[in-house]
């Protein structure tokens, strides 16, 4: 049973979370209104110098209480986060131009489409769904609609994708067309008819999940057809938010992503393959973990739980995808050799060596 001191003090620190919440929600409100002032006065979202005196503020006030600074700063970089988000989608809705235009989102029920759904409705664009799972506001299949959106946002998966972007090069819509892809090389044929029809057609890849809110920090690729009013129109769409768009050639972008995608899914699929192969349950691992440790199982958890047929597209259909996997599989062997042979010197050279790569790579 409950002793009465105890109660007493779950029922005060009971208190003191409603305090923080509503505190918190004042904050919000506060932010809100300084987005607000910032774009009367053409300043932009996100001012670094002023989160630095934010997070420093913090945590002087942290020493001061003899709390732990690093938690102040969490604490204060989250709350930074959620100001920001709700400055950079009260913007998008203030200086979204879709009022009066209409979009048509095929594939527009999974995650991404969702994705796409939400932020164009948001800049006041009339946005129709197409997809076969689609309720009874979308249709079932886009040539079901009369092909006179401003817009058209292919966000099905890859095989999908490529099956839709040549039917439309038999016949092509009205308006903008991108797929949202995480490869150009399979689709590259069907782009190349579309183009060669006249079709005002540009790529993208959203280098973020649909999870995500805040655009501060992520980026997004172009994909330039050589309909350069495409892509430019494409960019514009992003315009009121703090993403950072990078337009690059389809290869490099299919080259890059078997590195950043491939290579990093890669990793973790056998990380956790290799757990799950060990003989060892998962919570007696974890009951003896290392901060390496525990921060890679973060992240390889997050990979197991993501759609696998999608992972395997990405490291199937991707043209260069051989070349990291074949990297990785070096590298294990380099490093299970030297291991091996009890080779010390040449074990330091190579984490000397990736430490001075991911140093000039990162501090460049």
């Amino acid at each position: 049973m409950e002793s009465e001191d105890l109660a007493r003090l779950r029922a005060e620190v009971a208190g003191i979370d409603r305090e923080i919440v509503e505190l918190v929600a004042r904050r919000v409100e506060l932010s809100a209104e300084m987005g607000r002032v910032k774009r009367a006065s053409g300043a932009p979202i996100r001012d670094f110098s002023q989160e630095k005196v934010v997070v420093d503020r913090a945590r002087r006030l942290a020493a001061a209480a003899g709390l732990s600074e690093p938690l102040a700063e969490r604490v204060m970089l989250e709350l930074i986060r959620s100001s920001l988000t709700v400055q950079e989608q009260d913007r998008v809705q203030a200086t979204g131009s879709g009022s009066g235009r209409s979009v048509l989102v095929i594939g527009g029920a999974g995650r991404m489409g969702r994705w796409f759904v939400r932020f164009l409705r948001s800049q006041g664009f009339a946005v129709t769904v197409a997809d076969p799972e689609t309720g009874p506001q979308g249709v079932r299949d886009w040539r079901e609609t009369d092909g006179s959106f401003d817009i058209n946002v292919v966000a099905a998966p890859l095989t999908a994708t490529r099956e839709i972007l040549s039917q439309m090069a038999e016949s092509p819509p009205q308006g903008l067309i991108f797929d949202v892809g995480s490869l150009k090389t399979p689709l590259r044929s069907r782009l190349t008819r579309l183009v060669e029809a006249g079709a005002s057609v540009t790529s993208i890849h959203p280098m973020f999940g649909p999870d995500t809110e805040l655009l501060s920090g992520r980026h997004i690729v172009l994909v330039d057809l050589g309909v350069p009013e495409a892509t430019r129109e494409a960019r514009d769409l992003f315009s009121a938010t703090m993403v950072t768009l990078v337009e690059m050639d389809l290869d490099s972008h299919d080259r890059l992503v078997a590195y950043i995608l491939g290579l990093s899914h890669a990793l973790n699929i056998a990380f956790f393959t290799a757990l799950a192969e060990s003989g060892e349950t998962i919570g007696r691992l974890s009951g003896l973990s290392s901060t390496t440790f525990d921060r890679q199982l973060a992240v390889a958890s997050q990979v197991a739980g993501e759609n696998p047929y999608l992972y395997f597209e990405i490291q199937h259909l991707n043209a260069y995808g051989d070349e990291s996997l074949s990297a990785l599989a070096d590298a294990v062997q380099r490093l299970r050799s030297l291991v091996e042979e009890g080779d010390t010197e040449g074990f330091v050279a190579l984490m000397e060596r990736g430490a001075g790569y991911l140093e000039s790579t990162l501090g460049g």
